[in-house]
């Protein structure tokens, strides 16, 4: 493939994938969206016409036999990621996925394991890696800002699903990938690991303060196993306590906060928007025992336009990186390998929550 050659993508899922892959691949000038799949013939092609996108599928394997296909976006739910995957892999598409990466860390180590015999670039949506304001904080962070750092904390606490007439859905589901684990601390280990490294163990309590959703149709009252609150405590590899904090269930939340004790200083990035978890983000900084003060972000970090929904201009960023992956034929983080890492930790947590004992990381 020429550097400059257009890519053509196919985006299966429309929920996240109408709202931001969708949007996200049509605004990026290397990437033609040309097939889009939704499992209802009728919705897809209902899609396709909205987004003058050429192709209509509600088979994968229809999806891929496309010879316009170069590419495919998979924003289904969760227990749907390895089947799909593999199918795009198998038929020699590059794959964009998103999180959390599959149901186990087993499924998730065969979709890199055939990117990798297959030579195609598999890479995750970790967009929080594309945000300027956590650019700039892994910049402090690697300029030796606050030294080693003493203490992580994490508070992710949003009321996204605090109201208990929410309908059930697959979300509700702990065999499907449902839950607040897999919805944002996929994100978090993720992030962890990009910003501090490995971890060496951990111990979880993971909870469930709705017990029971209305059915969608009949509106009767289903059973809800996946969790809503995760409290997390981690060690990392270099002795560092992380102590995380993520719930759903958060009428006014504080929002999405990363704060870094250390031996030099503080850095608290935040934000307290809990209508969209990327725009808001604000660093602030504080050395020597000096008051917290706003740290600006450099304009070179800025993204080049913003959109309503601040997910899509991060998405355009991981597009990016996918496109660059694809013409040099290099895979680069965030890949496979760090969905791999995240579904690790996952299925690590579940282990330590089940146990109610901490639990080591392989190395």
């Amino acid at each position: 493939m020429t550097t400059e050659a257009p890519i053509g993508v196919a985006v299966v899922g429309t929920g996240f994938g109408q709202k931001v892959h969708i949007p996200g691949l049509q605004a990026h000038h290397r990437t033609n969206v040309v097939a889009v799949y939704h499992r209802d013939l009728e919705t897809a092609r209902a899609i396709a016409q909205e987004y003058q996108i050429p192709h209509a599928c509600q088979r994968v394997e229809d999806i891929v036999a496309l010879p316009e296909v170069d590419a495919v976006t998979i924003a289904t739910p969760p227990f749907l990621h390895h089947a799909m995957a593999t199918t795009a892999l198998q038929a020699g598409k590059h794959v964009l996925l998103e999180k959390p990466t599959t149901l186990s860390v087993e499924e998730a180590r065969q979709l890199e394991a055939l990117a990798q015999e297959r030579q195609l670039m598999a890479v995750m949506d970790f967009e929080f890696r594309f945000v300027p304001a956590w650019q700039r904080l892994a910049q402090l962070l690697a300029e030796g800002y606050v030294g080693q750092p003493r203490l992580i904390k994490i508070d992710w606490l949003v009321p996204g699903r605090a109201n208990p007439q929410r309908p059930w859905s697959w979300y509700a589901r702990r065999d499907q990938g449902g839950g607040a684990l897999g919805a944002f601390a996929s994100h978090s280990f993720d992030y962890i690991a990009w910003l501090f490294g490995p971890v060496r163990r951990l111990s979880a309590r993971l909870s469930t303060a709705i017990p029971q959703r209305p059915d969608p149709q009949t509106g009767e009252p289903k059973p809800v196993d996946a969790d809503d609150t995760c409290s997390l405590i981690l060690e990392l590899a270099d002795g560092t306590p992380c102590q995380v904090a993520i719930s759903s269930v958060t009428y006014a939340g504080r929002g999405h906060w990363l704060e870094i004790y250390g031996e030099r200083g503080t850095l608290v990035l935040g934000s307290d928007n809990l209508k969209d978890y990327v725009h808001g983000f604000r660093l602030y900084g504080s050395q020597e025992g000096a008051p917290l003060e706003e740290l600006p972000i450099p304009d070179q970090l800025a993204f080049p336009k913003t959109y309503a929904d601040g997910r899509i201009a991060p998405f355009i960023r991981v597009v990016n990186h996918w496109v660059n992956c694809i013409d040099q034929g290099t895979l680069s983080a965030p890949s496979i390998r760090d969905g791999v890492y995240s579904q690790l930790l996952m299925d690590l947590t579940h282990q330590a929550d089940d146990s109610g004992t901490w639990v080591a990381v392989p190395n």
